[in-house]
């Protein structure tokens, strides 16, 4: 593995150069991140808009069209496209909100499990092999550039959303 110039060898990793490295590395590690991925939902004739409302979908079941709009940051026409789809394919399922009819929940169905499932599979073991390679420490350094990655204004309501998450012991 090539050499590069990490921020405990430079104390100086505020410096142009070196973010601009982080962001190089941030999109290489996208792309081969969703490679393989891509690669599946070209199967099934989804991308990767398909790819964040399965995973969101599966990691928040019986979530509202309306937080699913906030978590993904995109417009209800884009959203109605891609979900109009899932659901036609059966890997989504909408249901009318037992409080509020005029709410739709959503949730995968069996398939839509299934699908997933698949995706995130290839994902976690690309991770897992990062995350062991890298070491406890680093992992916990990773993470918290990540959180600091996410909008000030959104960073609460991201960890909450998470915490209730591992709260509620939902088992993946």
């Amino acid at each position: 593995m090539a050499d590069i110039k990490s921020p405990a060898a430079n104390p100086l990793f505020l410096r142009e150069d070196e973010l601009r490295q982080g962001i190089e590395l941030l999109f290489y590690a996208y792309r081969d991140f969703t490679a393989e991925p891509d690669r599946i939902l070209k199967q099934y004739g989804f991308g990767r808009a398909h790819h964040r409302v399965l995973h969101f979908v599966g990691r928040y079941p019986g979530c509202s069209v309306a937080e699913l709009l906030w978590i993904l940051r995109i417009t209800k026409q884009s959203l109605s496209r891609v979900l109009g789809q899932l659901v036609r394919e059966g890997v989504i399922d909408q249901r009318h909100g037992s409080r509020d009819r005029r709410q739709r929940q959503l949730s995968l169905t069996e398939k839509g499990a299934a699908v997933e499932h698949e995706l995130a599979r290839v994902q976690q073991a690309r991770v897992a092999k990062a995350y062991r390679d890298a070491g406890a420490e680093a992992v916990a350094g990773y993470r918290k550039v990540l959180i600091g990655l996410i909008n000030d204004a959104d960073r609460d309501a991201v960890l909450r959303a998470i915490s209730r998450r591992q709260a509620a012991g939902v088992q993946d």
